[in-house]
């Protein structure tokens, strides 16, 4: 235990200020610039209203070693193009059942729900342009990529697979990206760099261009190298997005869920009733049952949900309806915590023991109570969260953080608080 709980008080103190900050609706962008958060809170599809859709790709025409590779291009891809919507972190994730892929995304607080449907069912289109001849060079500081650029007729059909693989060169390390094309894409290939060596050969992914190679030397077996200062991660995602136009999946809308932002403030504001419930109802039972320590345990528990919400905003979480179940059981546990405290010093006063010394004996003889349930706890939310989907992983998150912060409330917060109140001031 602390030898300074006035310290430790000063730090909770300011802990506090700090999470009411965060959580309150004003906040000065300078902050929020530093911290690098859009500190409003998120939420799911099931509170702002939106889009769900399941969606299965046709493997038939992929070999058996590609389809994971074509599945995870198809979902970085369809991520990009609802970023690209204005729509901020959709909710995207692929399945795998027997022989059927299939991809399931969560689209909200989107408006125009036709057109994202639209640009998510549409399958990705990877081309290779080149610079069009006898071009003048101030032509290319204002006019269009249409243009600017030609096509070369080689297409992501032509493209077998790439791969983000370290260098084996020692006077070039990092990353490359290793390319093989297909028999016919290799002769268009060839040709393509025989007449532009030197040159550019610029990459477009549904329009967009996403990297642009020089060619280095005439390239005749179909295998060819990206260099650059590539780390793994730049490596990685300029591979995924070749892929992606390589490995074109055609999709397929099996189910579309749509839920209006009516029903989904509806919930908000149930669910907010819910919590506020299910505190009050909490403290009304620590009060009336511990009396004093009850009260200690009212503040610990004030504190615990402040925290937790900050939390909540800054890693951030997507709230919903099962992800706030998760918080309010959290709730129930962080008193569960104080509860074996409380009865372990009860039990120590009892016995005849002093206040401070009661408090020791009780915190120490409940410790391992707590640790144990609540690890056991911690490791069933991690199963959750590694093995669920959509709103089981978010209930897993959100009952995981409000265990964390439930040991923190219990064991640092309410034991400062009695010792600097209950024990000293013969309360």
């Amino acid at each position: 235990m602390s030898k300074h709980p006035r310290r430790v008080l000063f730090l909770i103190i300011l802990l506090v200020i700090a999470a009411l900050y965060i959580d309150l609706p004003f906040h000065n962008p300078a902050v929020t610039n530093f911290i690098q958060r859009d500190l409003n809170p998120k939420f799911g599809l099931d509170l702002s209203g939106g889009v769900q859709l399941t969606m299965s790709a046709d493997m038939s025409q992929l070999a058996q070693t590609d389809r994971d590779s074509a599945l995870e291009s198809a979902k970085n891809i369809i991520e990009d193009r609802i970023n690209a919507l204005g729509v901020a972190e959709p909710v995207i994730q692929t399945a795998k059942t027997g022989g059927q892929y299939r991809l399931i995304v969560e689209i909200a607080g989107i408006s125009d729900i036709d057109q994202a449907v639209a640009t998510v069912k549409k399958t990705a289109h990877l081309e290779f342009k080149t610079i069009k001849k006898d071009l003048p060079p101030e032509a290319t500081l204002s006019a269009s990529p249409g243009d600017i650029f030609e096509s070369t007729g080689l297409t992501g059909k032509d493209l077998k697979r790439s791969i983000a693989e370290p260098s084996q060169d020692p006077k070039n390390p990092g990353y490359i990206i290793n390319l093989q094309f297909t028999q016919e894409g290799a002769k268009r290939f060839e040709k393509i760099t025989q007449e532009n060596l030197g040159k550019e050969v610029t990459i477009f992914l549904d329009g967009v261009i996403i990297s642009s190679p020089r060619v280095q030397s005439i390239i005749t077996d179909g295998n060819a190298q990206i260099t650059g200062n590539f780390d793994s991660n730049s490596a990685r995602q300029l591979a995924i997005q070749l892929n992606a136009g390589a490995l074109p999946v055609p999709l397929t809308i099996e189910s579309q869920t749509r839920i209006g932002p009516t029903l989904g403030q509806d919930s908000i504001q149930k669910s907010i009733l819910a919590a506020a419930v299910g505190i009050a109802s909490v403290i009304i039972f620590m009060v009336a049952y511990y009396r004093l320590l009850g009260i200690f345990a009212t503040f610990a528990l004030l504190i615990y949900t402040a925290l937790v919400f900050a939390v909540f905003k800054l890693i951030p979480v997507t709230l919903t309806l099962a992800g706030i179940a998760g918080f309010v059981l959290s709730i129930g546990m962080a008193v569960d915590a104080n509860i074996l405290i409380f009865e372990r010093i009860k039990e120590e006063r009892r016995w005849g023991k002093e206040k401070l010394e009661a408090l020791y004996s009780g915190f120490e003889r409940a410790w391992s109570s707590i640790r144990d349930s609540n690890v056991s706890s911690l490791i069933t939310t991690a199963i959750l969260f590694y093995f669920g989907t959509g709103p089981i992983r978010g209930f897993a998150l959100t009952l995981a953080i409000g265990i964390l912060v439930s040991m923190f409330s219990a064991i640092t917060v309410t034991r400062t608080l009695l010792r600097l109140f209950w024990v000293r001031h013969n309360m």
